[in-house]
C-alpha cells in the first residue's frame, strides 16, 4: 500500500516536471516570433512573419504569394530563426587557454627542449652479451 502512494507521488511529480517544461518551451517559441522569422505552422504550412500584433495574439504570414493571419499559437516551430536580433555572448567570456590534451605547463621557458637521459643501461655497453633483464 505505502508503495502504491509512493509511486502516485512520483507520477505526480513527473506529471507537473513536464509541463513546465512544455509551457517554457512554448515560452521561448513565442518570444522568437519576430518579423523575418520563417515558421511552420500546426497545419504544415511554411511561411515568414511579416507582423506580429500583440493585442490581438495574431499573427501575419506570408506564404509565397498568400498572406495568413494566424493566432500565435497557430505556430508549430521556428524554421529559421531572425539573424542579428539576438544577444551576443563573446562580450564576458575569457578566451579559452586551457592546455591541450597531454600538454604540460611549466613554470620555466614555455619552448623547453625535453631533457634526454644518455646515461647508458644495463646491456647497452659493447662486449656484454647477456640480455637485458625484463
Amino acid at each position: 500500500m505505502l508503495i502504491m502512494l509512493a509511486l502516485i507521488g512520483v507520477l505526480i511529480i513527473f506529471m507537473f516536471r513536464n509541463g513546465k517544461k512544455r509551457q517554457q518551451a512554448m515560452q521561448e517559441l513565442q518570444n522568437g516570433l519576430r518579423p523575418g522569422a520563417e515558421v511552420m505552422l500546426q497545419s504544415g504550412i511554411y511561411g515568414t512573419i511579416e507582423n506580429v500584433d500583440e493585442e490581438q495574439n495574431r499573427v501575419t504570414i506570408l506564404s509565397g504569394t498568400s498572406t495568413l493571419i494566424a493566432h500565435r499559437s497557430a505556430v508549430a516551430q521556428i524554421v529559421a530563426p531572425v539573424e542579428g536580433e539576438t544577444e551576443e555572448l563573446g562580450g564576458g567570456l575569457a578566451p579559452d587557454d586551457d592546455p591541450a590534451f597531454g600538454e604540460r605547463l611549466t613554470d620555466e621557458d614555455p619552448i623547453a627542449e625535453p631533457k634526454i637521459d644518455d646515461r647508458p643501461t644495463q646491456g647497452d655497453e659493447p662486449g656484454d652479451t647477456q640480455p637485458p633483464k625484463a
